[in-house]
């Protein structure tokens, strides 16, 4: 039987294979929320009719903005897919110590106290 740390360590394997991976057979047409900030920004219009007494609303004067040290999952346009490969890779060890985190705080929460034994 594999033990904690070997299990955990191909845990972490397996989730940027499939991450790397996963860069490939992504969508270079935006959806969801992605695409939402487009509009948002004045970069894309939406297509179709409109409800006839539909409200309009605009937030910050139609601006949306941001900062993110790895835009649109990459380093930079000069690393192109590698890049790409990197920042998944950062942002799925990144992601694995925070649930981690959250796990070891739920155990020192519910540790029993050596007073109740």
């Amino acid at each position: 039987m594999m033990d904690n740390k070997t299990f955990i360590i191909a845990g972490i394997v397996i989730a940027l294979l499939i991450g790397g991976v996963a860069v490939f057979f992504a969508s270079g047409d935006p959806d969801g929320l992605e695409s939402t900030a487009l509009v948002v920004q004045g970069q894309k219009e939406l297509t179709g009719s409109t409800p006839e007494g539909a409200e309009i609303h605009e937030d910050l004067n139609g601006k949306f903005s941001y900062e993110s040290p790895m835009p649109d999952y990459s380093l930079g346009e000069a690393m192109g897919s590698t890049g790409g490969i990197v920042a998944i890779a950062v942002g799925t060890i990144l992601a694995f110590l925070v649930v981690l985190g959250l796990a070891y705080g739920l155990k020192m929460i519910n540790k029993p106290s050596k007073q109740n034994q």
